[in-house]
């Protein structure tokens, strides 16, 4: 099966995303799906070579994981975007969070500030697929920091990409723009 990029046009004139910044977003997501498929193929081809016991081998399995959550976490992000509207409070989402956090304002207070920490990364709140509860989690680089057993909720991506072509350095600017544009049906269809 050869991985295909899917098309985020659509978000294309959404507030606060320019479309210099959106193109070359969706550029730098297809290399993930390119990459991805590339060491998919290789890997397959030395497998039928005989070839696993190489350092190349091994190499290329761990790139893997970076191209493949590169690729994934994008899609998840591109999906949670281009919607208006706030999170319904009394809505599925909306009270699994003020569960979890004491109310939605804190959960929201939480999932900024994880945002806005220094460094590049992903925020991501998780569903724990075993114990149900919802955390909001950094993920450093795209294959460190996701934890095992969790299913994505939202997305953010905060690498310098997804925001310094509009913001430069301010991401409390980008994060605020990134909530007016959360497609909470998208994310709240994600809930367990």
């Amino acid at each position: 099966m050869t991985y295909a990029a899917k098309d985020y046009g659509k978000l294309i004139g959404m507030e606060g995303f320019s479309e210099t910044l959106l193109k070359n977003h969706f550029t730098l997501y297809q290399g993930y799906v390119t990459n991805t498929n590339k060491l998919l193929d290789t890997l397959e081809g030395m497998l039928g070579e005989g070839k696993t016991a190489v350092p190349e081998y091994a190499e290329l399995k761990r790139r893997l994981g970076w191209e493949f959550n590169g690729m994934r976490l994008h899609e998840l992000y591109f999906e949670n975007l281009g919607a208006k509207g706030a999170l319904e409070p009394g809505g599925r989402l909306g009270k699994a969070l003020a569960a979890e956090f004491g109310s939605v304002e804190k959960w929201e207070t939480d999932f900024r500030a994880t945002g806005a920490m220094r460094g590049i990364g992903w925020v991501v709140l998780y569903q724990d697929t075993v114990g149900g509860r919802l955390i909001n989690q950094w993920v450093n680089e795209h294959d460190v920091g996701n934890p095992a057993g969790a299913s994505p909720i939202l997305v953010m991506d905060v690498f310098e990409h997804a925001f310094m072509v509009d913001y430069g350095l301010k991401k409390a600017d980008y994060i605020a723009s990134f909530f007016r544009n959360i497609d909470w049906k998208t994310a709240e269809g994600r809930l367990k």
